[in-house]
């Protein structure tokens, strides 16, 4: 009872407390999240939607953009001359080309004028868009690394390889010789061929002789024939004196 009216007494006063909290800063937040049941997250981590990947990667399936470049007008000028070289020649050879010497290739090049071979020189670039979409397009393997080439309107092969003996820095790799291709060990067999006026000769004499031979057989059984004749006429004759000669002495 006491205690009760002495609250009322203290509320009527106006008292207050002796200690006063009062706050300084920011507002206070009242708005906190509660953190997620754990079961709740186990569930949401199950259930959380994931993408099927593909079989192959998207590189692989979608190639690359390749950026076209357009020729320079060096670049088609070489190629109509390399064009033009495989048609007007009929000996085209490729050779690798290891560290010669410039004073060495210009005495090669003075040796293979007598027998009217040319030395070439073109960048593989331009020698492979070319024979790429030609019928020696077998011939593209060959021009990797330094390559010469020597070329010549008639097929002299013996003659390029005679002079080529005391260069074994420049290696053979292959030919292209009457539309021909040719592998190394091709062309030093075509070398040990012999000559077409030799060639020609041969088949002259052989046809001749195979016509002289026909002729004789055909003539044989004629002259046979006559000859039998001319004997038995022969024996004709005799026998018919005889009985003339036997006559008359009767």
């Amino acid at each position: 009872m006491a205690t009760t009216l002495c609250s009322r007494a203290v509320q009527k006063l106006g008292w207050l407390p002796c200690t006063q909290s009062v706050r300084h800063g920011s507002k206070s937040v009242t708005r906190h999240r509660k953190p997620v049941h754990f079961l709740k997250q186990k569930l949401m981590a199950l259930t959380q939607y994931i993408p099927p990947q593909p079989a192959v990667s998207e590189r692989c399936i979608i190639p690359p953009s390749k950026q076209v470049q357009e020729e320079s007008g060096l670049t088609r000028l070489l190629k109509r001359e390399v064009e033009a070289l495989f048609r007007d020649n009929k000996m085209v050879a490729v050779f690798q080309n290891n560290a010669v010497t410039a004073e060495d290739m210009l005495q090669l090049k003075h040796r293979l004028m007598k027998h009217s071979i040319a030395v070439k020189f073109y960048p593989n670039q331009v020698a492979r868009s070319y024979l790429s979409d030609s019928k020696y397009s077998n011939l593209l393997p060959l021009f990797i690394g330094q390559n010469v080439l020597l070329v010549s309107r008639e097929p002299k092969v013996k003659e390029m390889l005679q002079t080529l003996r005391t260069m074994p820095h420049i290696i053979l790799l292959g030919a292209c010789v009457e539309d021909a291709l040719l592998s190394r060990q091709g062309v030093l067999n075509y070398s040990k061929l012999p000559s077409l006026a030799v060639i020609q000769g041969e088949v002259v004499g052989g046809l001749s002789l195979m016509t002289s031979q026909t002729a004789s057989l055909l003539q044989h059984h004629p002259l046979q024939l006559s000859r039998l004749l001319q004997q038995y006429v022969k024996q004709q004759s005799e026998g018919d004196g005889g009985e003339t000669e036997g006559a008359e002495a009767r």
